[in-house]
């Protein structure tokens, strides 16, 4: 397993006392197709774990594959004059993950969740690295990324 995706389980198991189980892809899940196609599941099934920034803060957004963030419905529910993606150097920074691998947990930072996730018996999320996925039923990701559900998703 690759480090990252060792290390993204070690810290789940040590905060949530479970380990999840992860699924590598050496083609790479770096898009919400990319992993639908690898795992063979709905494109819906796939969390987008996006970082935005505002003149408020840093927010972590738990977004459905086949959405997309309405900004000003994330600008007007965090009381911004407007959001934008963050940089890579700061998703790094804040998450301590890359683009393209920042799981859903372990962040300290505000989380918003995706009503739609809630649809699916299961969903799958970046574990460290842009070719790792792991599953989790969507109340329980809900509830360990102590996140605000929302529908501000296009």
């Amino acid at each position: 397993m690759h480090s990252s995706a060792e290390r993204f389980a070690d810290k789940v198991e040590e905060k949530y006392d479970f380990r999840p189980e992860i699924r590598e892809f050496p083609e790479g899940t770096k898009t919400a197709e990319d992993a639908a196609n690898a795992i063979n599941c709905e494109v819906g099934q796939i969390v987008k774990s996006l970082v935005f920034e505002s003149e408020k803060g840093l927010y972590l957004v738990l977004c459905s594959g086949d959405n997309s963030v309405d900004t000003d419905k994330l600008a007007m529910r965090t009381s911004s004059d407007s959001v934008d993606m963050a940089s890579p150097d700061q998703v790094k920074e804040v998450t301590g993950w890359s683009i393209g691998g920042v799981p859903p947990l372990l962040s300290d930072l505000e989380v918003f969740m995706d009503d739609t996730l809630l649809d699916y018996d299961k969903v799958w999320a970046a574990a460290g690295t842009p070719e790792a996925v792991f599953s989790i039923d969507p109340e329980r990701l809900k509830s360990l990324s102590d996140a605000s559900v929302e529908t501000f998703f296009d």
